[in-house]
């Protein structure tokens, strides 16, 4: 490449810039960026002309358009211009040095120099695709720590206006329910096609951990029921526990620290369904000490045969503690067998549980024990 090509290359640079950032105004999204995000695309372009042009003058050496050429604009700009835009500006910017090549180049350079603006602007195209996959990893890696700190501040409760905001920032969108699922953390389990089922279902997604479960946090505005069973078929196959129905995201600590306590108890029922309800579980949650299990018992289950009358609560005992027999129940208590069926039917309106029924009678069974050992 003769010296007056690349000299004339590198005295055009300024103007070649002007000239390409006015055509590129015509792009209308282009003429829609602020003032001060155009003059950073100035810059770049200006840039990569200028290390052309040096290209030009040493052209065995690489090719300079990496961070010397993307450096001009600040990390920023990346947001405000994607990739299919950025493409679209190299094409503009390509366009105006190939009109102009013919008063670039010296006498017998033009073939040359057109093919050396093809090369040059291939490069600059992958050079942009390199940024650009940067940021993304970038931005994903942040993305996930935000994640953990969200999920992470609903497991220990200590969700606030920040946490909102937080979420806001990762795609968390208005919702009508949010409900927590917690299953063993996997170890290759694959979190772009859980997110592609969330998406697919319409449900907003926050995934963390919290010790050795693996914590899921949906919001959606369709049917619950579908939703969670959606992301349980792309989960592993191993328990799943759900946490109770929430309004609002900053609501659904109850329903994340339930779905992990039941995680932990979940396998003392080892026929439980997939997935399991974290109320479903108290019996078991309550036998490894979880408080929360235990205060349920008593109020929902305990307390309501206590200020029932009728001797409910005698009867759940005898029944109990007398093989489930209905005939054995009426002779420790002195009372017909229609009797105590009819006080049976009548606790099964009370607290909704069938003591005939195996894990009824469990749950039933440590609310007595609870309520007999603990003060009321």
């Amino acid at each position: 490449m003769a010296q007056t090509t690349w000299q004339r290359v590198a005295k055009a640079a300024s103007p070649l810039s002007t000239s390409a950032v006015r055509s590129m105004e015509e792009l209308p999204w282009f003429a829609a960026l602020l003032p001060e995000q155009r003059s950073y695309v100035g810059l770049v372009v200006h840039a990569g002309i200028g290390g052309f042009a040096q290209w030009l003058r040493f052209p065995g050496r690489p090719l300079p358009v990496g961070s010397e050429v993307f450096a001009a604009a600040p990390r920023e700009l990346a947001r405000a211009v994607n990739l299919k835009q950025t493409v679209q500006l190299i094409r503009v910017a390509v366009e105006v040095v190939e009109q102009a090549v013919p008063g670039l180049a010296a006498p017998g350079d033009e073939a040359r120099l057109r093919e050396a603006v093809l090369r040059y602007s291939r490069e600059i195209a992958f050079a942009a695709a390199d940024v650009y996959a940067a940021a993304a990893e970038a931005r994903g890696a942040w993305d996930a720590r935000v994640e953990a700190g969200v999920v992470d501040a609903l497991v220990r409760g200590h969700a606030g206006q920040l946490t909102l905001s937080r979420a806001a920032s990762l795609g968390w969108s208005r919702v009508d329910w949010v409900v927590a699922l917690a299953t063993p953390a996997p170890q290759d389990l694959d979190i772009s096609a859980l997110r592609a089922h969330a998406r697919h279902s319409g449900v907003s997604l926050l995934v963390g951990e919290a010790s050795v479960a693996l914590v899921l946090v949906l919001g959606g505005t369709g049917a619950v029921a579908e939703a969670v069973d959606a992301i349980v078929s792309a989960l592993p196959p191993a328990p799943v526990v759900v946490g109770p129905q929430a309004l609002e995201l900053l609501d659904a600590v109850p329903s994340v620290q339930e779905a992990v306590a039941g995680l932990s108890a979940v396998a003392g029922w080892p026929d439980a369904p997939r997935p399991v309800p974290a109320a479903a579980l108290l019996a078991e949650r309550a036998v490894l000490g979880d408080e929360a299990a235990r205060r349920r018992l008593l109020e929902e289950v305990y307390r309501p045969l206590l200020v029932a009358g009728g001797d409910l609560l005698a009867t759940a005992s005898a029944y109990l503690e007398g093989g489930g027999s209905v005939e054995g129940t009426g002779r420790a208590l002195f009372l017909h067998p229609n009797t105590v069926r009819y006080r049976l039917k009548k606790l099964h309106d009370v607290i909704g549980l069938d003591l005939t029924d195996p894990r009824d009678g469990l749950v039933v069974r440590i609310s007595l024990l609870l309520g007999r050992t603990l003060a009321l």
